[in-house]
């Protein structure tokens, strides 16, 4: 038998193959003999419009400062909003099934729901991601009330598509946060990273304040707090890295126990050249207004 040759790459490996080199370039330039040269060149590459997304640049102190970074990357190519055309296409894909780290949120959605739960806001909800994926594990009441909070171009294009699914009467759609006084649930599924805001910021300002609150898929240090730039291919947006501790105490001051909190290891941040505020696993979590 012939011995066999090399195996060249097939043409469905070279996407993954392209990543690795990527990844492995992005750390040899955090080299303490080279990280001089290579910030400027990863700034450049930073700004470029990038497929995959998910690329993370600086550490700043407020959000203020970190939009006013993302403004001097900004360009045509890639514009420093993430209110565009493109962005209610993003997670078309996610509406027809659940990603496994969805799971102990849909537990508690359903805990909420069997409880009595009616009124939900969804934080960042986009086109409503979360409300078609769990509906298709749970027996949703005729009398829901699930109000999407998104920006504009998502919300327009959320709502044409509950028209056409004939979700309408149970699925809306808001540009105001403060919709969540007086809900029962306030859950946010990969969004608070982006908002200007702190949840507990939010819940502060509301009169009637949501027993549940549900948040997932969250960058969170372990100790630090503070904003980074992230790449997301269609826009640069500044994007919160909270600290754990303090969202918990902060929401305990509030009068909310954490009841359920969950890691998302296969989810993290790198930030080159800030190697101490990397996130090494997302995190999500369940709390209820005690009482």
């Amino acid at each position: 038998m012939v011995a066999s040759a090399t195996r060249l790459p097939r043409s469905a490996d070279l996407p993954s193959q392209r990543l690795r080199l990527v990844r492995i370039a992005r750390e040899a330039m955090e080299l303490p003999g080279l990280s001089a040269l290579a910030r400027p060149m990863y700034r450049r590459y930073f700004q470029r419009p990038y497929k995959h997304g998910n690329l993370y640049y600086g550490v700043f102190a407020s959000y203020r400062e970190a939009q006013d970074a993302a403004e001097a990357l900004a360009s045509d190519a890639i514009p420093s909003s993430y209110d565009v055309e493109q962005a209610p296409l993003m997670y078309l894909g996610q509406l027809q099934q659940l990603r496994a780290c969805d799971y102990p949120a849909l537990h508690w959605v359903d805990h909420v729901m069997r409880s009595g739960g009616r009124k939900v806001l969804d934080l960042g909800g986009h086109i409503g991601v979360a409300y078609y994926g769990f509906k298709r594990y749970l027996p949703f009441p005729q009398d829901l009330d699930w109000c999407v909070h998104d920006l504009s171009h998502v919300r327009e294009a959320g709502a044409r598509l509950a028209e056409r699914r004939g979700e309408a009467r149970n699925l809306r759609f808001t540009g105001k946060a403060e919709d969540a006084d007086g809900v029962d649930l306030l859950i946010s599924t990969g969004a608070l990273q982006y908002l200007p805001y702190s949840l507990p910021d939010l819940l502060s300002m509301l009169e009637r304040r949501p027993r549940h609150v549900i948040f997932n898929l969250t960058p969170l240090h372990l100790q630090l707090s503070f904003f980074t730039l992230q790449n997301l291919g269609i826009a640069i947006c500044p994007y919160r890295i909270g600290s754990l501790p303090r969202l918990v105490g902060a929401m305990a001051d509030l009068g909310y126990q954490l009841r359920d909190q969950w890691e998302l290891a296969d989810r993290h941040v790198h930030i080159p050249f800030h190697e101490e505020c990397n996130v090494q696993a997302y995190q999500g979590g369940y709390f209820e207004l005690a009482g």
